[in-house]
């Protein structure tokens, strides 16, 4: 148990500063109990300063450029637009550097006693971090994800998603190594800014979380913008060359091939951030993929003391921050009132930030028929769709799931303009039990973007 001299007793200690753990920290101290928070890193979390918002202020810089590009001649004569990527990343830091003061600052004057360092537990309720021993009545494991493993040669010369939004330059040339969100967030991003783009998915098609139909407009949209993706590949290494360049070798339908980039970028799935913890000490069952294990009050399922909450839990539901939140409050209830609280998600909608945007919330069509769902589909292009034709975007499409036996919402699926404020006119729809005709008669201001949903049920 380590020298009680150096022993501090806490009601509650966080490992981990993000939306679940800053959350569940802040409501335990308002609530009197005595709190420590620990962060390996920064404080402030993934989402405020590697991820959700810092990304979105790239994402923005494209959405301006390729408006006014698509636009040019019809809306607008822009001359030569182009992201500026030196006074793109000062402004994007005006975001980011305040954050980890601003976090210490808030977490001190809520009494709350923060850590730098990176805890282990050598105990059940025991916690090391650099020599000094903390035990805690309760402990909430928040550590976030971190870009997976990869096991091919040459790894380490892939470049991650933090570091992407670092780069004091963008060179021409970008391979990106998986489809998912981070992948097809920045491939948009370095495609407006004038980079020769190729993305390399291993999988069947990207944005495997979306539905098909509508990853097929995104798909289309990506080639006519220039955007080179190669599905159903194998990285197999990445090689250094004496120019300063990477030559990125796969195979393809059983034929080695290879693409030369001057950066290649890591967007190949992101596994819990459990490095370091020594969970086994602590009697913390997880499983390096999934997660720490949890029932449903995210409460550890061996180790009864310890919570996990945000990307590293191994729940079902999607890891968003709106998800690591909810998760935070219900935790907070728990802890602080001894009351065990199941999280109230409700509809989750989900968003990846292309350009334009694909959104999602509720069920896939594949997934409503293997839930034997009475349904029908309602789906269209929506690319000749006056507010669309408007802004000059030639692809939008949309599907609807609708139970027929009760009319409600089953799942909505949008890419196009605006889908990612569409989308959540859905989630409220879902959340408040509404049937498509309800829906459907509902006045909602024109002309905009939300006013098609009228048309898409």
């Amino acid at each position: 148990m380590g020298d009680e001299k150096t022993m501090r007793s806490f009601d509650l200690f966080v490992i981990g500063s993000g939306p679940s753990g800053g959350r569940v920290a802040m409501k335990c101290a308002e609530s009197g109990l005595n709190v420590a928070i620990a962060e390996s890193r920064m404080f402030g979390g993934n989402c405020a300063l590697r991820g959700c918002n810092p990304k979105k202020v790239f994402v923005h810089a494209a959405e301006i450029v390729d408006a006014a590009r698509r636009g040019n001649g019809k809306l607008c004569n822009v001359g030569d637009i182009k992201i500026d990527w030196a006074n793109l990343l000062k402004w994007k830091n005006t975001f980011t550097q305040p954050v980890p003061q601003s976090s210490v600052e808030k977490f001190k004057d809520a009494g709350i006693t923060t850590i730098e360092g990176c805890p282990k537990f050598i105990s059940e309720n025991v916690l090391d971090v650099d020599g000094t021993h903390f035990s805690a009545q309760n402990i909430l494991i928040a550590t976030g994800g971190k870009p997976a493993e990869l096991d091919f040669e040459g790894s380490q010369y892939l470049t991650l998603s933090d570091q992407f939004m670092d780069l004091e330059s963008l060179p021409r040339r970008v391979v990106f190594v998986g489809g998912g969100y981070i992948s097809m967030e920045f491939a948009t991003v370095a495609r407006h800014a004038d980079c020769d783009v190729t993305v390399l998915q291993r999988g069947e098609r990207i944005l495997t979380g979306f539905d098909a139909f509508t990853v097929e407009k995104l798909v289309e949209k990506a080639a006519d913008i220039g955007i080179a993706i190669q599905c159903s590949v194998e990285v197999t290494g990445v090689k250094s060359l004496d120019d300063g360049s990477f030559e990125v070798s796969y195979q393809r339908d059983g034929e080695a091939q290879t693409v030369t980039a001057d950066l290649v970028v890591h967007g190949a799935g992101r596994v819990p951030n459990l490095d370091g913890l020594d969970l086994e000490k602590g009697n913390v069952q997880f499983d390096r993929r999934k997660g720490v294990s949890v029932d449903e009050y995210l409460r550890s399922s061996s180790n009864p003391i310890v919570f996990a909450a945000g990307d590293c839990a191994a729940t079902d539901k999607a890891r968003l921050t709106p998800t690591a939140n909810q998760q935070g409050f219900a935790i907070a209830t728990t802890i602080s009132q001894n009351a065990p609280q199941i999280p109230d998600y409700g509809p989750i909608p989900k968003v990846a930030f292309t350009v334009p945007p694909i959104a999602a919330v509720g069920l896939a069509e594949t997934q409503a028929s293997e839930a034997r769902e009475d349904f029908s589909v309602e789906s269209g292009d929506m690319s000749l769709w006056g507010s669309v034709r408007k802004v000059c975007e030639s692809h939008a499409a949309y599907k609807i799931i609708i139970c027929n036996k009760t009319d409600k919402i089953l799942g909505a699926h949008i890419f196009g303009p605006a889908a990612s404020e569409m989308i959540n006119l859905f989630a409220v729809a879902m959340r408040g039990e509404m049937t498509a005709r309800d829906l459907k008669s509902t006045l909602l201001a024109f002309p905009t973007f939300t006013s098609n949903i009228r048309q898409m049920v």
